[in-house]
Parts: structure tokens; C-alpha cells; sequence
């Protein structure tokens, strides 16, 4: 497993969109790349690839509404809406045609966004994507069933995580490191102890996921992508989106690259860092 480095962390702007401040990075010059984190995540979440791609393109790495330093309105959260945004920052930024890499959550927007504006995607990187199957985590399908939004602050309280932190910090103590799995999962969690972040998580959540599995399937749409070139990444041990979902998105998408990550989880671009950075730059280049 390679060590995640991030030699000169970005510093993030601000732009108003539809009223709400959004927060993203924007660096380097050339192609764009537009990078769309995940459930819960943020731009921090793809920031150690600015320093390797920046020299030959423009790379954008938005935190979504209801994430990180961006607002968290009252409002739409579905992807569709999510995918509107990101078209209007792009606007804002005067960029035309970008390649989308997303993961997860970020994923189904990118997905989305290419059946809604088409005409605006290069290419389209799909890491451990939702929208291609049916089944998530037993964890995201838990936070759609009634009174989740009691149990959340309770759970997310620091009644309930300084306990934690300090086993963490032990076990730390002991050389023990969590996986990239372990530490999103976490990082993530502790920022639902603020009652905007709960709200938009649930909204979030809801807007894609029911008790059952995943409600947005791109599959009726995947057509619609099908001249986009499409890299499909993802760790074989994803106990979050299983893996066998690339390969229901590689047969809808012929002439599409699956590039699995053995034994990886649900973030082999945090994983594997170094592997992943040279698959998207031989991609994006090609």
C-alpha cells in the first residue's frame, strides 16, 4: 500500500452559486479535469493529484453543496441538481468541455451530468461509482429509515466519539494505522456532530438510497454516455459499492476500461495513490 502524500495542499476559493457560496479548487492550465468527491467527503479527497496533473491541465475540485467548507442550504440534493451546479461553476470558470472523475455519490453525478450535458464531457472516470447496481452498504441504507434523524446526533456527539478517539489514538500508539476505508469512514462521521451537515447528509442520502439499495439507476441512461470514453475503477474488496458493479458498468458501456485495484476498498484512489494517479494521467492523456 503507498503512503497518501499531498506535497503543497491547495487553497481552496469561493464562488457564489445560486445564491450559496461554494468552495473548490482550481488550478494549473490546459484540458480540465473536474473531480467529484463522495458521500460525506470533500476536495481533500482528491487534493495529492493537483501537484501531478496541474503542469499540463486545469484541474477543478468543487466541495458539493452540503459538504466540507461549502454551504449547506435547505433545499435540492438530488443528483441532477448537484449536476446543474457543477455545470454552473464551470460556466463561472469559463471552461467548456472537462474530463469528470467521480467517486461514489460522485459518481452518479458525474453519470448524470453526462446525460444532461453531453456536449460538456470529454472523457469519464467512474472510481467505485453509485448508480450502476442495486446494492450499498447496509450503513448508507440504515440512514434512510425513520428517525434517523434522532439517532444521528446522538451517535455523532462527542459523548459518543471522544471515547472512541481515545481507543484510536491507543491503538495508534501500538502502530496500528486504519485503512483509507477506516479514515474516510471516520473523518466523515465526525462531521455529522453539526446539525447542517446531518441535514444535508440525510437529504443526500435519501435522494439516492432507500431501506432496499440504490433508487437512481443509470443504466436506462448509460446510452446516452456510451460515445464518452469511460475509465471504471475500483477496489475488489469494496464493502461499500461491491466491485461487480465496474462490470455491470463496462457491459452497458462497450469499449469502456475496468481497472480493478486488488485488494482495495471503496477509495483505491486514496489506497493506492500512486497506481491511480498514473492510470488517470495515461487515461486523460491518451
Amino acid at each position: 500500500m503507498s503512503e497518501l502524500s499531498v506535497p503543497d495542499s491547495p487553497v481552496a476559493r469561493t464562488t457564489r452559486v445560486h445564491g450559496h457560496q461554494l468552495s473548490y479548487i482550481d488550478r494549473g492550465e490546459g484540458p480540465a479535469v473536474l473531480f467529484i468527491h463522495g458521500l460525506l467527503g470533500s476536495n481533500q479527497n482528491w487534493a495529492h493529484l493537483v501537484h501531478g496533473l496541474e503542469g499540463s491541465h486545469r484541474v477543478v475540485i468543487p466541495d458539493l453543496f452540503g459538504h466540507g467548507a461549502s454551504e449547506k442550504p435547505m433545499g435540492d440534493y438530488s443528483l441532477g441538481a448537484h449536476a446543474a451546479t457543477l455545470r454552473d461553476l464551470l460556466d463561472l470558470l469559463g471552461i467548456d468541455r472537462v474530463t469528470l472523475v467521480g467517486h461514489s455519490l460522485g459518481g452518479g453525478i458525474a453519470l448524470q451530468f453526462c446525460y444532461l450535458f453531453p456536449h460538456r464531457v470529454e472523457r469519464l472516470v467512474l472510481v467505485a461509482s453509485g448508480g450502476l447496481g442495486r446494492s450499498v452498504s447496509p450503513l448508507l441504507r440504515a440512514a434512510t429509515l425513520p428517525g434517523a434523524e434522532w439517532v444521528l446526533p446522538v451517535i455523532a456527539s462527542t459523548r459518543v466519539r471522544s471515547p472512541l478517539e481515545a481507543v484510536g489514538r491507543a491503538v495508534a500508539g501500538w502502530g496500528w494505522r486504519g485503512s483509507p476505508d477506516v479514515r474516510e469512514a471516520w473523518r466523515g462521521f465526525t462531521s455529522l456532530s453539526d446539525a447542517d451537515s446531518r441535514r444535508a447528509f440525510l437529504a443526500t442520502t435519501r435522494a439516492v438510497v432507500d431501506p432496499g439499495g440504490q433508487t437512481v439507476s443509470a443504466h436506462d441512461r448509460l446510452p446516452a454516455a456510451a460515445g464518452i470514453p469511460t475509465l471504471i475503477v475500483w477496489g475488489t474488496k469494496d464493502r461499500m459499492i461491491p466491485s461487480w458493479h465496474a462490470i455491470r458498468g463496462h457491459q452497458a458501456l462497450p469499449g469502456s476500461r475496468v481497472e480493478l485495484f486488488e485488494g482495495a476498498g471503496h477509495f483505491p484512489h486514496l489506497e493506492e495513490p500512486e497506481r491511480f494517479a498514473r492510470v488517470l494521467a495515461e487515461f486523460i492523456g491518451s
